[in-house]
């Protein structure tokens, strides 16, 4: 048969086989890979999408970042100061930036993330936080900086763009609700570049204008969308000018699960553009209710206070009737047999009443009888005397089989049951001391074996 050609990776022929084996162990093999992979590599920018999270009770943090093909363990330890670790989720875009090392336990390789960068939604949260936070502690969001909103406005301000929705979502409500209040509008684009600072001037042209002209309230609002479409109202900016406006502010930015800058800045905010136009013109509805309902009771008091008199002129009428003398002494006499019948129901009752209460006291003397009492605790020493036998019995069968149990265990465990199963154990025939090592039994030296059916003694000729 020919002989098979040789791969290129065949090296047997090459080298001898006593000098190229190096065996390691498997923690030899795994510490040198760390090594390696430490000192090669290192510290790495790495890219990918967090998976599997999980926040240990211990503040340590262990997930995984993915891509298309493949993922890599990672390890958050509660030590590293990452500002963006509450807002870590899965399916999280994040660039990470740390150590490079193997599990040893494991054999696993993972990154000790040092730095988290997000990206998307998550770097734009990141800023909304931060600008929040700085914003915060100028001062802007104090609760005694608010102004308190005006109960019956006259004239109001709107900032927002001309074509937005939720322009006339405030001015059905306006008409519907107010019709003769008086709306100043200050057009802006409400979401692109540039639209913060657009926004900025729209108030700040209100401000102006309301120097000369009365203005109540500046409302800057617009409709729902994605964190990128509100970004507007979460610029500095905008926060800003509303801080520095010297007419209150309503900020109604988005839906009731949208939170912007603008909102934590106004004098008030409102859920939605509607609920703010509402809000606006909550008190001269409610004075209108008011009005209107007064009016309602005035007409109803009007017609029962008639109706009363009316009512009162019979009634004298009927009283002059009932004063005649003949109609007095009928009435007498009707009282009179009416007691009599009251009287005598109120005796049968005494007396019945007072015939239940001595027959309960016979019954409770009856139950009182020493011969019943005593039959009662009898009764009640015999059960408890049953009982206390239950559990002295139940007590005593429990520490029977725990005892067993024990005596089990130390029969399994015994020396004779280890020689039962085909062990044997050495000992120095003169010391009667366990022979473990071969360096006990120097040549010469005189042992005993035992086995499970007896023991063997021998000479040791060279250990």
């Amino acid at each position: 048969m020919a002989k098979s050609s040789q791969s290129q990776w065949d090296f047997g022929e090459l080298f001898s086989e006593q000098e190229t084996r190096d065996v390691f162990t498997v923690s030899e093999l795994t510490t040198r890979v760390k090594r390696e992979l430490e000192n090669q590599i290192g510290q790495v920018w790495v890219e990918g999408e967090i998976t599997n999270l999980r926040a240990q009770a211990s503040g340590h943090m262990y997930f995984s970042i993915k891509d298309a093909r493949t993922q890599l363990n990672c390890v958050l330890f509660k030590g590293t100061r990452v500002r963006q670790r509450e807002l870590m989720e899965d399916g999280q875009k994040v660039v990470l930036h740390g150590d490079l090392t193997v599990y040893e336990q494991r054999g696993q390789y993972q990154l000790i993330v040092r730095a988290v960068e997000l990206q998307g939604v998550g770097v734009l949260q990141a800023k909304f936080e931060k600008l929040k936070a700085k914003l915060q502690a100028e001062g802007l969001f104090d609760a005694e900086t608010k102004k308190e909103l005006p109960r019956f406005p006259q004239r109001i301000g709107i900032v927002t763009s001309l074509s937005a929705a939720a322009l006339r979502d405030v001015l059905h409500v306006v008409r519907r609700r107010y019709p003769s209040l008086q709306i100043v509008l200050a057009v802006s684009r409400v979401q692109g570049q540039g639209a913060e600072n657009e926004i900025a001037n729209a108030i700040g042209q209100l401000n102006c204008w309301a120097a000369t002209e009365p203005l109540d309230l500046i409302l800057v609002t617009r409709g729902g969308g994605s964190l990128e479409d509100l970004w507007a109202f979460n610029e500095e900016p905008v926060a800003r000018a509303i801080h520095a406006s010297t007419v209150l502010v309503v900020s109604a930015v988005g839906h009731e699960i949208d939170f912007t800058i603008s909102d934590f800045v106004a004098d008030a905010r409102a859920a939605t553009p509607s609920a703010a136009a509402e809000i606006i013109t909550a008190a001269t509805v409610a004075l209108r209710d008011s009005l209107t309902t007064t009016s309602e009771r005035l007409t109803w008091l009007a017609r029962r206070r008639r109706e009363s008199l009316k009512e009162r002129t019979v009634n004298i009428a009927h009283r002059l009737a009932r004063c005649h003398p003949r109609r007095r002494l009928q009435e007498r006499m009707q009282r009179v047999d009416e007691l009599h019948a009251n009287l005598q129901r109120a005796v049968q009752s005494r007396r019945q009443i007072a015939s239940t209460y001595w027959r309960g006291l016979a019954e409770r003397l009856l139950r009182l009888h020493p011969e019943l009492v005593v039959r009662h605790r009898r009764q009640q020493v015999a059960q408890l005397a049953a009982r206390l036998h239950e559990r002295k019995g139940h007590r005593l069968d429990r520490a029977a089989q725990r005892l067993t149990r024990l005596v089990d265990r130390l029969r399994l465990l015994g020396p004779a049951n280890v020689l039962a199963r085909g062990y044997s154990i050495t000992l120095d025939a003169r010391t009667q001391k366990v022979i473990r090592s071969v360096k006990q039994a120097p040549g010469g030296t005189r042992v005993r074996t035992q086995l499970r059916d007896g023991s063997i003694e021998s000479t040791v000729e060279s250990p």
